[in-house]
């Protein structure tokens, strides 16, 4: 700069220098947009694979079967970001057996009705279990539509499920909130269904187990209740305790009768079980008779098959799948104990059958344990009545036998008539009383003292039939040779006719006591009946006596029906028995 002030510099003109061709400057600009977008891309499936992550962890976190399955629908459609998803849970009928949903409340659900059963576009995955994926449910021609009140559905995946090598169930997933269900979306899916395969099949062996630990302590219960002196009886604790595990609506325990002809309901538990106990039934043609024959156990999931006959149970409830299991007694079976839900409860599978007839096999031997015990104390019993009966035969009877001799020989010495007679009243009072002891002593030693179907036997019998309509026991007494030979049509005329009589007083006599008396002497076999009621006033019994009257004179006897002698009515009859 000089003194005059500054000098203006003159640059040279810039020349060409650096400068970028514009067509890779523009591919440049492209390979950063597309490795930006790669990132992105890598950040996404890296955030997708997280959430595939969470969700796998999430099935596998708990083993209860029923939670895994909800965890398994929840994450599908939280992978997928889908609004509606479900599981169905293939039944053995190739049908759906279970259906859960996510994303339908209650409200919609109830108004919807009954789940599906497997049918249109729901049924193709499983006659075919590959995964199906749609822009519109409506573009497939299997698709059947939507009931009413359903909420309605547009993008769908259906993904099969499969627990080892089986068809568990299927995913269903609809309304993806990017309008359509994408490929990453489906593998993301397929991928989260093979790991619910192995949470499912670790979910089922856990609840197995615990199932199967759960009927070991119920049949250690019922060995250790039948060791006690008191308790629950055994049947029914069978059939409560098969209740309550296998989540039954009813179970019944049945034992066939004495003649093998029918089965009986010894004991119920569930729904309407009050209806079923103690009602009767006919083997043949029946499930039970079939179980008996075969001795093994039998699975049926809808009450009844074409090639089967129905259910006793459905007589009080519309049953559904069934267990019926063989009691395995020394010899053939003793009975069944039969488990019922109701129809469209989920089916019993095979491994439940076998866990159910193991109980039923340690039931059975634990109920031979205690049959056995209970003989052998009826046997300490009757020995003991015996004893009993022995005591009062040599010594009750004979004191009785020489106070009665001796009021006799007392009576004869009497001058006054009045009193001779009440003495002879009271020899008579006395021998009423020996009579009715000698019964006792032979319904003591029952079954030690004569064969189960002597005469005196088949009285006691009808005897105890007819309590209940009487309103009371009706004394008896025997005397005579009772115990000989008789001819089994004379026996049940005898029968008949004790049985007639006192049907008789129960319907027509209001009586509060009643004696049957059944004596043999001299050949003549005679059967009084005697009761307290209102006498024969307006009694209505002519068709009763005229059978009574016929059966006697087969016999060339005879049949009264007159006044007692201190009320009520008295009926003889008079046979000769050889």
């Amino acid at each position: 700069m000089s003194r005059d002030g500054p000098k203006l510099v003159h640059m040279p003109k810039p020349g060409p220098g650096l400068q970028f061709p514009d067509l890779p400057k523009l591919e440049l600009d492209e390979l950063i947009d597309q490795l930006v977008e790669r990132a992105q891309d890598v950040k996404r499936t890296q955030g997708r694979l997280r959430s595939l992550l969470r969700a796998i962890e999430a099935i596998t976190s708990d083993l209860t079967l029923d939670v895994v399955l909800r965890n398994v629908v929840e994450s599908a459609c939280e992978l997928a970001h889908a609004q509606y998803g479900a599981l169905g849970v293939v039944g053995p009928d190739g049908g759906l057996a279970r259906f859960l949903t996510v994303g339908v409340d209650d409200e919609t659900a109830a108004r919807i009705g009954p789940p599906p059963k497997g049918k249109g576009l729901l049924g193709a995955l499983i006659t075919d279990p590959r995964p199906i994926r749609l822009r519109h449910i409506t573009d497939d021609s299997r698709s059947t539509g939507f009931p009413p009140h359903h909420p309605p559905m547009d993008s769908f995946l259906g993904v099969p499920l499969h627990v080892r090598d089986e068809v568990f169930g299927n995913l269903y997933l609809a309304n993806s909130d990017r309008g359509e269900v994408g490929a990453d979306d489906e593998a993301l899916v397929v991928a989260l269904a093979l790991a619910a395969g192995t949470a499912i099949s670790n979910a089922r062996l856990y609840q197995e187990s615990r199932l199967q630990q759960r009927w070991l302590e119920a049949s250690v219960e019922i060995g250790s209740q039948l060791l006690s002196a008191a308790g629950e009886d055994p049947l029914r604790m069978v059939a409560r305790q098969a209740i309550d595990i296998a989540d039954a609506d009813l179970v019944s325990v049945c034992l066939t009768t004495p003649d093998g002809s029918a089965f009986v309901v010894e004991e119920a538990f569930g729904v309407r079980a009050d209806e079923l106990i103690g009602s009767r039934f006919p083997l043949a043609d029946s499930l039970t008779g079939k179980v008996l024959a075969e001795g093994e156990p039998l699975l049926i999931q809808n009450g009844s098959r074409g090639d089967m006959p129905q259910s006793y149970l459905s007589t009080v409830i519309e049953a559904g799948p069934l267990m019926v299991l063989p009691l395995r007694g020394a010899g053939a079976p003793r009975g069944v104990l039969t488990v019922c839900r109701v129809r469209g409860r989920r089916a019993f599978t095979a491994r439940d059958l076998a866990m159910a007839d193991g109980f039923a096999s340690h039931a059975s031997v634990a109920l031979e344990l205690a049959d056995s015990r209970a003989a052998e104390q009826k046997l300490v019993l009757l020995e003991d009545r015996d004893r009993i009966a022995m005591d009062l035969h040599d010594h009750v009877i004979q004191e009785l036998f020489a106070i009665g001799l001796s009021l006799e020989g007392t009576a004869t010495q009497v001058a006054d008539g009045v009193i001779a007679e009440r003495l002879r009243q009271r020899v008579e009072d006395i021998d009423r009383t020996i009579r009715r002891i000698r019964t006792s002593i032979f319904e003591l030693r029952g079954t030690l003292a004569t064969a189960g179907d002597g005469l005196r036997q088949r009285i006691l019998e009808v005897t105890s039939d007819l309590t209940p309509a009487l309103g009371f026991a009706p004394h008896v007494a025997f005397s005579g040779v009772l115990d000989m030979r008789m001819g089994d049509e004379l026996v049940g005329d005898v029968v008949a006719c004790v049985r007639e009589s006192l049907t008789n007083v129960a319907k027509h006599a209001r009586a509060r006591s009643a004696m049957v008396d059944v004596s043999i002497a001299d050949e003549i076999l005679t059967v009084t009946v005697t009761d307290d009621g209102i006498g024969l006033r307006n009694t209505g019994r002519s068709s009763g006596t005229a059978n009574l009257k016929a059966r006697a004179e087969k016999w060339a006897g005879s049949f009264e029906l007159v006044p007692g002698s201190s009320g009520g009515t008295t009926a003889k009859w008079k046979v000769r028995w050889r």
